[in-house]
Formats: C-alpha cells, structure tokens, sequence
C-alpha cells in the first residue's frame, strides 16, 4: 500500500504541491492567530496606560490628621497603615501634606496652600534653592509675579482673610517639570481656582497653624499591574482596599476604571476578531482544499476503478486515496506553523511573557491540528462520493452535469443564513451572533446566485454563439458551462475578492481616521506643552520666537470651564493648524477681531515715573492707584498716588518694570478708602489727565479719559458709578458701598474687542440665560461674550466648546491668570530650530506630541489589531482563491489540449485554438472579480459595514466609509494581478502544446 501512495504521489506532484500550499497557507494563518492575539492584547494594554490620564494610573488615599507638632512621626504612622491596606505589588508611595491657606493679591484675598511632598525639588525646576528648613517656601513663577515676591521675601498665609498670618521665606521659584506625569496628579497640590501652593519643609508643619493638614498618600500603579501581566486581577484588589478604607474613615480616590474596562474591551475585541478571521480563513481552505480533491479526483478515478474491478474493499480503496492526502496535508501543516508564528512577530511583535507563550503555543498547535484534520474529513467526504459512484461512471471522461437538488438545497440554505445575519447586522445587536460574519455571507450569497446566472448565461450563449460561427466565444461559453466545479471555483473566487476589498478597505479606513483623530485632538501636527508665567509671556515668547508667524502658535487650553475653552493667536491659525470643515471657516474669529478690534491701544507707558491730575469730592481720605502690565513678561506692577485730599491735585508716583521695550499698558484704576476706615459711601474723583515725565509723553488726555467706551468697572460686589465727558473721567463709589474691602472698586481700561467674539461647539451651557453668553475663564469674573459662529465640533475640545483669540483674552484678563494648559502649536515644517527659539524666549518646554506618533500609539487599540489581522487573512483567501484557479486550470490540461487538438484536424484555427485555452480560465477570473468586487458593494452597505469605533469610544469625527474607489481599484488591481499570473501559468503548458503541434506540422 506504501508503494502505491508513493507512487500515485510522485506522478502527481503538482496537485499534491497544491494541496501543501493550501495547507500552509491556512496552517500559517492559523498558528499566527493565538501569537498575534496574545502579543496584540499587550501591546493594546500598553497603549492604553501609556495614553491614560495621570488620575487613571494613580491611587490616593487621603485623612485629615492631627500631628501635635510632631509631623514626622504623623506621616509615618499614615504610611503605615496605607502599606498594609493597599497592598499592591511593587508599588511606590509618594507621602504628602497639604493645607489650604489665604494670601493677599493686590488687596484681593487669593487661596493658596502649603504644602509638603516627598522629593518635590526633584520634580521642579527651581531658580534658587530647594526648601529645607522649617520656615522656607518655594512658590511658583506665576505666583511670584501675581504677588511681586521674589527670592529672599517674606511670604504672609493666613487660616482666613483679615486672621494672623504666618510668615514664611521665600527661597526659590519653581516650574512644573513634568505637570502632566502622576507625580503631580493629586489635585491637592495644585493650583485649583487659586495660585499655586507653596512647598516648604516638613518640619514646617510644626507651626501651630499648621497641625491640621490632609495627609496623602499617593501611589502609582505600576503599568504590569494595570495590564494584568501574569494573569494579576487589579480591578477586585482595588474594591476590596477601598472597601477597607471606606470602612477605617479614610477617602480614596480611585479614577483607573475606565482604564481597566477599555483594557478589558480591547482584550475582547482583539480575541474575537482574531477568532473570527481565523474561521472565515479556516472555512476559505476547507472550500478550497474540497475543490482541489474534486478536481484532482479526476485523474484518481481509474485508480479507484482498476481496484474495485480486482475487489478492494471500500476502506482500502478510502486508505489509498487518504495516504495521497496525508502526505501534502502533513507537510503543509508543519511548514505553516513557524511561518505563522513569523507572521505573528512581524505583525504584532514578540511574546515575552513565559505563560503566554506556552499557551498560545498550545492554541497555535491545536488550530493547525484544526486545519490539517478539516482537510482530512473534507478530502474524505469528496472521496467518499466517488468510491460510491460505479465502474462505467468513474472509466468516463465526460461530466455528468451541474449539480443536483442538493446542491440546490444547500444553496437556498446559505441564501437563508445570509439573509438572516444581514437582518441581525441591522438590528440592535450588530455586534453579535451572524451579523459578525455577515459581509462574508452576503458575499457568498451574491457568489451563489450569479454562478448559477453564470452556468445558465454560458449554456445559453455558448449555443448560440456556435450556431453563429462565432467560435472562439462559442468554445469558451462551452468550456465554462461544461467544466465540472467552474460554479464552485467562480463562487470562491467571488468570496475571496469580496472579503479583500472589505479587509482593505477597512484597514485604510482605521488608518485615515487614526490620524485625523490624532490631528483633532491635537489641533496640529505637533504641540508642546509649556510653562510659562502667564497668557502674555507666552504669546511674547512664540512672537518673539517666530515674527513670521509661519511655523508657531500660541494656545491656551481651558478643560476644566464650561464649556472648555480653546484660545489661540488667530492671526497664526490658518498657517499653522490643522483645519476641518467641521470647526467652521479657519479665519472667522480673526476676521470678526479685525473687523471690530475695540478702541486702539493707550500709549504704552516706558518711563519710571507718572502724574496724575485728579480733582476728589469726598469727606474722607480715599486712596487711588493704578494697576500697569509689562507687555512683554506680563508682570503686574502698582502704581500708587497715595492718599487723596478733597479738592484739586497734581500726583506723581515711582513705577517700576515698566522701562525697558515694550513697555507696559494701562490696566485698571483702584479707588478705595484707607484701611479699617468707614469707606467711601458717594466720594468721587475725577482724573483729568495722566502723563509721563520722563521721557515726556501724554498717557490719557481728553480724547481717552472722556471716551466711555475706553473704560468698564468691575462686574462683582458694588460697582463704580463711571461718567466719561468733557475730557474727564469721573469715579463715583456706589451709596450702597459700605465695606473698603468688597470687589468693584476697580474701573477697568477697554484695549480689545469687547464682548470678545466666539466659535461655539455643541449646545449652548444652561447658565447662558436670556440669549447672555458669557465665560467664566476670561479673567476673575464672568466675561459677556458675542456668538459669532457655531460649528459642529472644534479641535482638542471635540464637540462641546468654544474658540476665542488669545490676544483679546489676555487683555481682557489683565492681571489674574486663570486656569488653563498653556500649549504651541507647530506647523508641519516646522525644525528644530523653532523649538529652541522657543526656550531661548523663557518657555519651558515640557512634553511634545506629534499626530503621527499619537496615530501609531492609536494603531495599538482592538479595532487597528483586528483590522491588520483581517487584511492578512483576507491577502490569504485571495491566494486560497488563487490556487483553487490554479488547479482548475491545469488538472483537466492533457484532457482539453486533446479535445484542442482534435478541434485542429477539423480546420479550427491556431489562433482561435489559443485564444480559447486562454478564455476559459481568463473569463472565470474576470467575472469572478467582477462579481467580487460587486457582492462587497453589496455587502457593505447591506450588513453596514464600517470602520470600527475606538477602545475609549471617541467619536467626535464621522469614521470614514469602509469602501471607497481607492479600495475598490486597489483590490481589483492586486486581485487581478495575482489570479492572472496564476491562470496564466496554469494555462501556458496548453498553449505551449499547441503551439509546438503547429511547428511540428510545419516542419514535416
């Protein structure tokens, strides 16, 4: 029997490699799988800790606590407890203090906190020194600036407003290097509507004052944690300490659920698509490996007559025709598992994990085991059917027709299934079930029917065409309709054309919009996110950085107003981001601030001292000054006339920073009576003009003081009653001003275009009554604004905010700095050297973000994974495709070349003898492409096939169709391009036989 199978083996090598290669193919396909999802699934969970928020990838834990001057041993018996209560492995604690305090700005309290962190000068970057001993601070830049300290100075924080204060000394001025990172996460130790804390020494808490502090302890979950490296279940052990620490009195704040679920999603979806992929290849082989037997079989029919003529017995006959089979099968299977274990790795990168690999080299071993079994029972069914047929039906040569009811039958069914998933795809559960598989089936839907149109097409015309001497069309039609298994062969091919254009088209899709997800939520190709004092350093530095304004913008991210806020430099906009038509026209806001800028700029004011000529009606003592900002550092600096008496008068006062290029600009009178007086209930002055000494120049004169439109008091508390005639300026204190201390005794000078004009996207908030918009992040009070634009969504802030210009931003906030992430904006051409102007102009440059990497980072998720799987089992079902053309061209090769031939002695031309060889094989894979191009037409908007969604379910930009004429022409291009070389050199033996018959006639 041995000899027999080796024998029926080597005389048919070209089936049998055939089959090996089919076998390979899916054996690759299949082995790939388990490595492909295992290394995918991690590299998913990596993508997601990295791309996480700073709040998802940290733990704290928080208890007011009573050190009794004694912080040292109260900290340490915190971490104590918080060690055994949140037991996570190889986690490291950062232990904190915080108390929130008062400060005085200006005569405005502002909140401010201290606070102590466990290596803190390590994470800043300080200009001084670090704070060591009891009573030293650090404060940030901006704080210094808003409180005009500077190393050196005593700082004053008090319980509350108007109680003792405690003085501490000011040592250094500090930055965030890294305010993004865990380290900073806690919203304890920032800013949080009030200037950043001051960080001192631990022993500072020793102050009485001070006794009372929250106590943090803050952990950083490491990141094989959150991925659940070695099978780790972080999710219950999270639970369970919260629990017990709920129970014990304590506060934990704990944000890594949705990082744990989208891990938990991509790990699902990964699983599942890859399982998917993996069936459709699975079933693509089985099909194919069942029309290779049922072509082979061909050649194999004598074989299994000449055994039933001497008495074999079925089971030997089936052990002949198995031992054919085993062989390739075999060898195909071994050769496909290290090939889709290369796969693996080169799509989705190493295994690296010990338990990992030895499961999925345990799954990858049962799924070739899966492959090479299927083609053993399908090759045995089809072998089976040909043991039963008798000795005169296996001896003939010609078919015996298309099919039968069963066929029919099991087409019907299929057309049943297919319509069935495409329902579910449509319904509410299209993610479940058949509407998983349902562009496949509707693919072989269409495949069935327009092969049976096909047959039916070919019998009709091949008669036709013969009647009317049309022979090469004739011959071809004949060919197909008569070939036993072309149906099959078309409808395969239909399928594997469908499933790679849908593969394709959705791997482009999730590509396209990976990256414009990246540039939406960026708003450029690259950002940095920088530090900067405050809005006017920043614009200053990018200026200065970049006068062309070609390559760099500055920006202002405000997340946490409602709605967010996006300011930017508009005059930058168009050349510098990355634009959608969905934000609007890209020049609105700059066009709109162009069009009404407000009253121009006052003089900027470049000397160390000014005057001031005022006229006071009052009964007592009133106090004014005047509030200036450097226009190039935005530092504030107050100008006090000191203590007005009723009645005419001339005042000069010192001013300083206000020197040098560019100088300052004017922001607010401040009338307000002496301290711990009665107020100043009516009192009244009148300024009548304001001018330089030195160099000589006129600040305000008739023409700006009595301009009304130059001038807005203070929104909050009670007001200032503002007259502006007669070239004069008149500041009366409302009746009902009872206390010296209440907001609005401050009248503030108009630059800007005001109410600022706006770009909103989304619904406008419930606060902006009566058709009154207005924000809150424009300075320390609301601000109205002008709508002048809506849009469906906006870059970062996605479909719920608001655009404005920067410039008119920062001159309308004056002196307060709110809160925002300050940001530049880079143009695709911008080079390094941007970067470093940058830091030259003061910036500190803190991370940088770039589309493409964020789009890489994005490639990472379940739905990209999946994508790139699928295109590569769709690449494989276009080859299964392939080989099964293969085969259909060139086992029936001797059996045409003599039907060609005889068609030769009867007068049929060389050329007509040829072009038919080619013909039959050429139209089965054109209509077959043809088809397949149209069922996946067909079958992507009738099962609503699309570009999957995202892990974190961001859906701010419409995904892009799955099939457009790009994916359409590239599909019929490759698809073309592989079965015609493979039909090609199926047929080429043909027409070489017949062209050698015709130089053989010629040389006799």
């Amino acid at each position: 029997m041995f000899a027999l199978i080796w024998g029926a083996v080597r005389t048919r090598t070209a089936q049998v490699l055939t089959v090996l290669v089919l076998i390979a193919l899916a054996a690759a396909v299949a082995a790939a799988g388990p490595w492909f999802a295992h290394a995918s699934i991690n590299a998913a969970a990596a993508a997601d800790v990295a791309a996480a928020p700073a709040d998802q990838r940290t733990v704290s834990v928080r208890q007011i606590v009573k050190s009794n001057g004694d912080p040292r041993t109260a900290i340490e018996q915190v971490e104590a407890s918080m060690q055994t209560q949140l037991p996570l492995p190889a986690a490291d604690p950062v232990i904190g203090l915080q108390l929130p305090l008062t400060t005085d700005v200006g005569g405005i309290p502002a909140a401010m906190g201290i606070a102590y962190r466990d290596d803190a000068c390590e994470h800043l970057v300080l200009d001084g020194a670090c704070p060591r001993a009891r009573g030293e601070v650090a404060i940030s830049s901006p704080a210094a600036q808003q409180l005009g300290l500077g190393r050196g100075d005593p700082l004053r924080l008090a319980p509350s407003p108007g109680s003792a204060p405690i003085t501490l000394k000011v040592v250094g001025l500090f930055s965030y290097s890294d305010p993004n990172g865990p380290y900073w996460n806690n919203a304890l130790f920032e800013a949080d509507g009030g200037l950043d804390p001051a960080f001192t020494a631990l022993d500072t808490f020793a102050e009485r004052m001070l006794w009372e502090p929250t106590a943090t302890f803050d952990v950083t979950i490491p990141d094989e944690l959150l991925r659940g490296d070695g099978g780790y279940r972080l999710g219950p052990v999270l639970r369970q300490a919260e629990y017990k620490l709920g129970a014990s009195g304590l506060r934990v704040v704990n944000a890594s659920g949705p990082l744990l679920t989208a891990i938990a999603r991509d790990y699902d979806e990964i699983r599942l698509g890859v399982i998917i992929a993996m069936t459709q290849t699975l079933i693509l082989t089985w099909f194919a490996i069942g029309l290779t037997g049922r072509y082979t079989g061909r050649d194999r029919r004598g074989d299994v007559a000449l055994l039933k003529l001497r008495g074999s017995t079925r089971f030997a006959m089936l052990r002949l025709a198995w031992g054919q089979h085993l062989l390739p099968l075999t060898a195909g299977a071994v050769l496909g598992l290290p090939l889709g274990y290369l796969l693996a790795r080169w799509l989705a990168g190493p295994v690296e994990t010990p338990a990992q690999q030895t499961e999925a080299w345990l799954l990858s071993v049962a799924a070739v085991a899966a492959v090479l079994l299927g083609g053993l029972l399908v090759l045995a069914a089809v072998e089976a059917v040909a043991l039963r047929r008798p000795v005169a039906d296996l001896l003939r040569q010609a078919g015996s027709g298309r099919g039968d009811w069963r066929a029919g039958l099991a087409d019907l069914l299929l057309l049943a299934v297919a319509v069935a998933a495409v329902y579910q795809a449509r319904s509410s559960a299209p993610d479940s079930g058949l509407a998983l598989v349902a562009p496949a089936l509707v693919a072989l839907a269409v495949a069935l029917l327009l092969a049976r149109l096909l047959g039916r097409v070919a019998d009709r015309g091949g008669g036709a065409a013969m009647r009317t001497g049309r022979l090469r069309l004739g011959l071809t039609s004949v060919l197909v309709s008569r070939q036993p298994g072309s149906d099959r062969v078309f409808a395969l091919v239909v399928v594997a054309v469908a499933l790679f254009a849908t593969t394709f088209g959705l791997w482009r899709g999730d590509g396209a919009h990976r990256v414009e997800r990246s540039r939406a939520e960026l708003g450029a190709e690259r950002v940095l996110f920088v530090q900067a004092p405050n809005r006017t350093a920043l614009l200053t530095a990018v200026r200065q950085a970049d006068p062309g304004g070609e390559q760099a913008m500055a920006v202002v991210v405000d997340r946490g107003s409602t709605p967010p806020v996006v300011a930017v430099d508009s005059s930058r906009l168009a050349r510098v981001a990355y634009w959608r038509p969905e934000y609007g026209p890209v020049d609105l806001i700059a066009r709109t601030t162009a069009e009404n800028p407000g009253p121009r700029p006052l003089p900027a004011i470049t000397g160390d001292r000014l005057t001031v000529r005022v006229h006071y009606d009052g009964k007592l003592p009133a106090q004014l000054s005047l509030v200036l900002q450097n226009e190039g550092s935005g530092a504030p600096t107050q100008v006090a006339f000191g203590t007005l008496s009723t009645g005419e008068q001339t005042r000069t006062a010192v001013v300083r920073g206000c020197t040098e290029a560019p100088g300052c600009r004017i922001l607010r009178w401040q009338f307000d009576g002496l301290p711990g007086g009665p107020g100043l209930r009516g009192a009244s002055v009148t300024v009548r003009a304001l001018t330089q000494p030195g160099p000589a120049a006129e600040i305000l004169g008739p023409d700006q003081l009595g301009d009304i439109a130059r001038w807005r008091p203070g929104s909050v508390g009670a007001a200032l009653d503002v007259a502006a005639r007669d070239g004069a300026l008149r500041i009366t204190a409302d009746l009902n001003t009872t206390r010296t201390t209440e907001v609005g005794f401050e009248l503030w000078a108009v630059d800007s275009a005001l109410p600022p004009p706006i770009v909103l996207a989304g619904p406008a908030p419930e606060t902006w009554r009566f058709d009154e918009p207005w924000l809150p992040s424009l300075g320390s009070e609301p601000v109205p604004v002008r709508l002048d634009g809506a849009a469906g969504v906006l870059p970062v802030v996605g479909r719920s905010g608001v655009l404005v210009d920067l410039e008119t931003a920062r001159r309308i906030a004056g002196d307060t700095n709110p809160a925002g992430e300050f940001q530049v904006w880079l143009a695709p051409g911008a080079g390094p050297s941007v970067v470093t102007a940058l830091r030259d102009a003061g910036l500190v440059i803190g991370d940088e973000r770039v589309a493409t990497d964020r789009a890489a980072a994005l490639a990472e998720q379940a739905p990209s994974a999946v994508a790139r799987f699928a295109l590569i089992a769709g690449v494989a079902g276009l080859l299964l495709a392939a080989a099964a053309v293969g085969v259909a061209g060139a086992v029936d090769r001797r059996h045409r070349l003599g039907q060609l031939r005889a068609l030769r002695l009867q007068g049929l031309p060389l050329p007509v003898a040829v072009g038919t060889a080619y013909a039959g094989t050429l139209v089965l894979i054109g209509a077959g492409l043809m088809a397949g191009l149209l069922a996946a037409a067909i079958a992507n908007p009738l099962a609503r096939v699309g570009v999957a969604g995202f892990t974190d379910d961001w859906d701010v930009l419409p995904a892009p169709g799955a099939l457009g004429w790009v994916a359409l022409s590239v599909t019929g291009l490759v698809s073309l391009a592989v079965l015609g070389l493979v039909g090609w050199l199926a047929v080429l033996p043909l027409v070489r036989g017949l062209r050698a018959d015709e130089t053989g006639a010629r040389g006799r």
